[in-house]
């Protein structure tokens, strides 16, 4: 790729930001949107981040080597069925999640690459 006049290069910015190189394996994307939230999905956020570390899975400024960054998003439409949980590349949509599920998703799925069926609203390819 050219370099654009004014614009950092790749180099530049994986210097500022390690994400760039790093190779992770999954995100974890916690819906934070106001229904959500509503049925405890920060409960669920922090459920999850404190299981990655636990598991020194999560990728984050005290792990540089965690294989799965765990971030809060918006609204992905499962709100009314939520807290929902999107797990990416894998394309599964999690809905209902309350934190005494995320031990269950992270040992069945984010380890051993097995989804939580029960939890399981949809599915991309």
């Amino acid at each position: 790729m050219d370099a654009v006049p004014g614009l950092p290069t790749l180099e530049q910015d994986a210097a500022l930001s390690p994400i760039i190189n790093h190779p992770l394996k999954r995100q974890v994307l916690v819906c934070t949107s106001k229904s959500c939230t509503a049925n405890g999905s920060e409960a669920v956020l922090e459920a999850f981040k404190a299981g990655l570390i636990e598991e020194q899975l999560l990728f984050f400024k005290g792990n540089r080597e965690g294989e799965v960054q765990c971030i809060q998003c918006g609204s992905v439409g499962f709100c009314a069925i939520g807290p929902a949980v999107l797990v990416y590349p894998d394309g599964i949509w999690y809905a209902h999640v309350t934190p005494a599920d995320v031990p269950e998703i992270i040992e069945s799925h984010l380890k051993g690459g097995v989804p939580v069926e029960r939890l399981v609203r949809k599915r991309f390819p």
